[in-house]
């Protein structure tokens, strides 16, 4: 049987159409199937849906013998693990576009931004951006690993981003400076080494077009050492005057937006139907950011954000990981929520955790596989229901397709469970129920104006908080 790995997110349509050009439909994957387990044509091959990021990590463990993702997930992973046996095998052609450098238009270069005394960079890709600033040389500097939107980081909470962009056109629509290209981006066929050495699939290899193209073409492109400007252009703020609220992009967006609405803190140009990075706030000294709900955490921690709103999934999750950490939840807001369960294959004779066990026990399991997004979760679960040996898998989303080939057990958020039926597994173990919640700083440090419009602003929350 051959294994393929196939992307979620934008790509989908564009690899759908691919795969219908060359003779191997996969039935559903275009239409944006919520099944994780799709069926190709031939019959000989197996396919799965994941995030592209997870693709190439995915191939080079073995689980899949081909995969299909943009070239840049790659190259994030064989910078920090070059020796991992994946093939890139051909340049598919499409989802062309570029990993660069970018920084706020103001920024007057890699000169200037070197001379600061601490260059902080957000990217998605924080190998590769670390590969970078060792290539230039910088004096000191902090890479945060975000979950996304790292365009609208600069200039308040980084001085340098690296980001996967369409064009350097469509960085500098964003209000960003284009610095220096890093990579020419399209969708690649890649395969496992192993599998290439000891399946036989030609018949696939045959389809998809696989002609052996060099990666060098497609290699990473650094920038020598950089010389730091003798004064630097950017000045940071050294007293912040304002409190800094951050606010969440994607499916917690509306549930904010209900709560915003009904604390009299309406902002313009965030609602259900419309996500500007810097929404206007009716507050003289409020002054609002939209960010990934995962990275809030962080971000109030670092004290970067005076206030977050996220769900408590993403705060328990940084103090699952970090223990000490100075955030906590101030607030409730009672919205968006949903249960974060173990979830197992509906197939496995368990209704409970502690029978699971049992039965993987009886199997002769050496140890137990968790995939997640939520690792650090995933490792007090298994702690805390005391498994004997166990595996946590961190991967970024569509984890529905991990069990029970690729994992035996997953920790997964569910509402109505029916992206769950639909890929034939079920829950067996509450972990908790979480809902949108305020954070912030144990020990903030305010005073004067600003704490007025700190308690100002908590004490509207609550109030717009439900039930």
């Amino acid at each position: 049987m051959i294994k393929i790995a196939l992307p979620a997110g934008d790509i989908r349509s564009a690899v759908a159409d691919f795969l219908d050009s060359r003779g191997l439909p996969v039935e559903g994957y275009g239409q944006g199937s919520r099944s994780y387990r799709l069926a190709a044509q031939d019959a000989s091959t197996t396919v799965r849906v994941f995030r592209e990021k997870d693709i190439p990590i995915q191939v080079a463990l073995g689980n899949y013998d081909l995969g299909i993702c943009d070239i840049a997930w790659v190259k994030e992973m064989q910078v920090r693990f070059p020796s991992q046996p994946v093939i890139p095998l051909s340049d598919l052609g499409f989802g062309g576009g570029m990993l660069l450098a970018a920084a706020a238009a103001f920024c007057g270069g890699l000169p200037m931004i070197a001379s600061l005394p601490v260059v902080r960079i957000a990217s998605e890709f924080p190998n590769i951006a670390e590969a970078f600033v060792m290539a230039t040389r910088f004096t000191a500097y902090r890479v945060q690993s975000v979950w996304g939107s790292a365009e609208v980081y600069p200039p308040e909470d980084a001085d340098l981003v690296v980001l996967l962009a369409g064009s350097e056109e469509a960085v500098s629509e964003s209000g960003l400076a284009p610095l220096t290209p890093l990579l020419a981006t399209s969708a690649w066929l890649i395969g496992n080494e192993e599998s290439l050495r000891k399946k036989e699939l030609a018949p696939v290899l045959g389809l998809l077009g696989s002609g052996g193209a060099s990666i060098a073409a497609n290699g990473l492109h650094f920038p020598p050492p950089v010389v730091a400007a003798e004064k630097p252009l950017v000045k940071r703020r050294d007293e912040r005057k304002m409190i800094r609220l951050a606010v969440p992009d994607g499916h917690q967006q509306q549930h904010v937006v209900e709560a915003l609405d009904a604390a009299g803190l309406k902002l313009d140009g965030y609602d259900k139907a419309n996500c500007v990075r810097r929404p206007v706030s009716p507050l003289p000294r409020l002054e609002v950011k939209v960010v990934r709900p995962h990275d809030m955490p962080q971000l109030v921690a670092l004290g970067q954000f005076d206030l977050g709103v996220t769900g408590r999934d993403c705060l328990l999750e940084h103090l699952h990981r970090f223990p000490s950490s100075p955030v906590q939840e101030l607030c409730d807001l009672g919205r968006g929520a949903y249960n974060l369960s173990a979830v197992v294959s509906e197939d496995l004779p368990a209704d409970d955790i502690e029978t699971a066990l049992e039965h993987w026990r009886a199997e002769g399991k050496r140890a137990i596989r968790i995939a997640s997004e939520f690792m650090g979760t995933a490792d007090y679960y298994a702690r805390s229901r005391h498994f004997w040996r166990y595996q946590v898998i961190p991967i970024a989303g569509a984890s529905e397709g991990f069990v029970p080939e690729d994992a035996e057990l997953l920790i997964e958020g569910t509402e109505t469970g029916k992206t769950l039926r639909e890929n034939r597994l079920k829950p067996i173990d509450l972990l908790y129920r979480s809902t949108t919640c305020v954070i912030g700083h144990r020990q903030p440090a305010l005073e004067g104006a600003r704490r007025h419009v700190f308690d100002d602003v908590l004490g509207r929350l609550r109030t717009g908080a439900a039930g």
